[in-house]
């Protein structure tokens, strides 16, 4: 597998599941949805902004290589967030329309990437202003990663308000290959 088809497949996966898991959290209350649970970000709410949170700062931290892309525009709009517990919306709504522009924009861009440009280098600083290079394939695999930590902890909150958004593995949307 080439590693464009890779990163569109994560790509895929991520937009899925953010789907099946925004659709089960729109069935709770706005107190229930903002209630300290004793998640590292507290609520269902903070954690569901944290990921967009991270996934805006990495989404921004791409631009050398994803601004030319048409699907980059939404992003390179979007204001970069001060700290990883800013919040990107009062509301669950507006939260929500951001994980879908974010969502699209990933589909789409990881759609046109090339393997070379996975393999660039991508310069940033991170929250503790530390410099890194890394290659835009691994940075992306990380915020991937990251989406599926947080996730997992939101499905746990989920769960333990009796709440079962089902099948959440990536084998689950893999294509089967012929033998």
């Amino acid at each position: 597998m080439k590693l464009q088809q890779h990163v569109y497949l994560m790509a895929d996966y991520n937009q899925w599941m953010n789907q099946k898991v925004y659709e089960a959290v729109g069935t709770l209350s706005p107190e229930k949805l903002h209630q300290d649970q004793g998640a590292f970000f507290g609520s269902l709410f903070a954690t569901l902004n944290h990921i967009c949170v991270g996934d805006t700062i990495w989404l921004k931290r791409f631009a050398t290589v994803l601004d030319k892309y048409e699907a980059y525009t939404p992003i390179n709009d979007l204001e970069m967030p001060e700290s990883l517990n800013t919040f990107l919306a009062n509301n669950f709504i507006d939260l929500k329309d951001r994980r879908v522009l974010l969502d699209e924009s990933i589909l789409e861009i990881t759609s046109l990437l090339t393997d070379e440009e996975l393999l660039m280098p991508i310069s940033y600083q991170n929250s503790k202003g530390v410099n890194a290079n890394k290659t835009l394939f691994n940075l992306l695999m990380h915020m991937f990663n990251h989406q599926t930590h947080h996730r997992g902890q939101v499905t746990t909150l989920l769960s333990q308000s009796g709440i079962d958004i089902g099948i959440t593995d990536l084998v689950f949307i893999q294509p089967n290959v012929s033998v």
